[in-house]
């Protein structure tokens, strides 16, 4: 079984944390980053609602919704790729630049689009938008963050993903039943998005590069500069020292990019364990309810419009999830957290099944009760899962393999989301809403199975000593006492 790494010798003798402008400056920071996560949110959830009226006038079918939904997914994969490739050559801050432009134009093109085939393209660009910005967001706030409090500065995004997500379904619920009537209701759900990708792209014009990344790239007094904004002066200076030693021994030993990963076990190994967990994230078939979630309840008994609005509750139970998420990220170990959320999914998972069968279609109670156990599963994904997830893939990997390993674990995320976005309809029209959640319940139980065996807790230390213990494999082997 993994173990959790022991506290290094470089988390004991950094000076301490003390008040200072630099808080204001972190969390100034986390916010304009963080509109990448919302503009991730809102544009994975806005389908959930516009599916019915965008299906109607383009004239869509079941497995044209799965292609239209699932084309954001598969480029979000190949955007997470690419994005934390970028970022680690061209910088975090000028890649979610980039981005930003991406959103924005990808906006354009679906507002626009005359047909299926335009629309297509546009849920593209949207996807390797969000790709990009599920890799590069997290590790650009991980590496700005000091290791104490790293924990909530990075969950942070993916708070804002759920308020981006709960944005999506209140704003369709308003729209699409106050302008039920208008032709293109579903162009103006998405023309709304517009508006954060603006303030992402100006915002991060004002912020600072990643530290990490400018001694990565040679540029010592700029990264002490950047630190001096966010830390204590006496922290700001030990900490560059503990991170260009670092760097230092990652370039004498060779260290680069893909080849260095496939020729050290160790971090192969640890690439192998983060395409697992992200793997794990999406097989609970968390984003099938974010993107179909009206399907679902429909199908549970619901009637569209009021689906429509029963569809907000999940979205809000998942923002207060969320900040209790952040709450317990410097508090509660990573491994405790995703032992928790994939047991409490797979319960939840095997009751939706269990009352799908028992309740048949027409009895008044099988509406509520399958909505009510929906909005369990969010809840307990949100709180225990979702941002503890990106929080770990955000600080597991070592400096010269962060945007690769990153990106190519959510490549594998985002892949198995695709396939889960392209096929759930089918799925549900095969199988039921029984079959589905009973598969997925199984499918919970070995995940489960492979967290408790193989993930390592990366909670209470420097990314400075997790790329030590990574590299040496000493994080599986360290039998220490777990940070407190």
């Amino acid at each position: 079984m993994a173990s959790a790494p022991s506290v290094g010798a470089g988390e004991a003798t950094l000076p301490p944390l003390v008040p200072g402008p630099y808080r204001a400056r972190l969390g100034l920071i986390s916010i304009v980053a963080c509109f990448g996560g919302l503009l991730f949110g809102y544009d994975t959830g806005v389908i959930n609602g516009a599916l019915r009226p965008m299906s109607e006038e383009l004239g869509l079918t079941a497995f044209t919704e799965g292609i239209v939904t699932s084309s954001l997914v598969f480029a979000a994969a190949v955007g997470a790729l690419l994005g934390g490739r970028l970022s680690d050559g061209w910088g975090r801050r000028r890649t979610i630049i980039l981005l930003a432009v991406l959103f924005f134009l990808g906006t354009l093109v679906v507002v626009l689009t005359p047909n299926t085939e335009v629309l297509v393209v546009g849920r593209v660009l949207l996807g390797l938008a969000v790709g990009g910005a599920s890799t590069v967001v997290p590790v650009y706030l991980a590496e700005l963050a000091p290791y104490e409090i790293r924990g909530s500065i990075t969950g942070r995004n993916e708070v804002a993903i759920v308020i981006g997500q709960l944005s999506a379904f209140v704003i369709n619920a308003i729209i699409g039943n106050v302008f039920s009537e208008f032709e293109g209701v579903w162009r103006v759900m998405f023309a709304i998005c517009a508006l954060p990708a603006v303030a992402l792209f100006i915002g991060m014009l004002r912020m600072p590069e990643s530290p990490r990344w400018l001694v990565e790239k040679g540029r010592h007094a700029q990264a002490l500069e950047v630190l001096k904004t966010v830390r204590p002066e006496d922290r700001a200076i030990a900490e560059l020292g503990e991170v260009e030693h670092v760097a230092e021994e990652e370039q004498a030993a060779g260290h680069v990019g893909m080849r260095a990963v496939l020729a050290n076990k160790w971090l192969l190994r640890i690439l192998l364990v983060g395409i697992g967990v992200a793997m794990c994230q999406q097989l609970t078939g968390i984003n099938s309810i974010m993107y179909y979630g009206q399907v679902v309840l429909i199908e549970s008994g619901f009637e569209a419009s009021a689906a429509l609005i029963a569809n907000i509750a999940p979205g809000i139970v998942a923002v207060i999830g969320g900040f209790i998420a952040l709450y317990m990220m410097d508090r509660v170990n990573r491994r405790t957290t995703f032992t928790i959320g994939l047991t409490l999914t797979t319960i939840c998972h095997a009751l939706i099944g269990l009352a799908s069968m028992l309740l048949p279609v027409g009895d008044p109670l099988r509406p509520f009760v399958i909505l009510a156990l929906v909005v369990a599963f969010v809840a307990s994904m949100q709180t225990f899962l979702n941002v503890a997830v990106w929080v770990w893939l955000a600080e597991i990997f070592p400096l010269h393999m962060r945007g690769l390993g990153i990106g190519v674990s959510v490549f594998f995320g985002w892949t198995t989301n695709g396939v889960l976005s392209l096929y759930f309809p089918s799925l549900i029209e095969a199988m039921g809403i029984t079959g589905v959640f009973f598969l997925f319940a199984g499918i919970g139980v070995l995940a489960l199975a492979f967290v408790v065996t193989q993930v390592p807790e990366t909670r209470g230390v420097s990314l400075e000593t997790l790329e030590e213990d990574v590299s040496t494999g000493a994080i599986y082997t360290v039998k220490a006492k777990a940070p407190q």
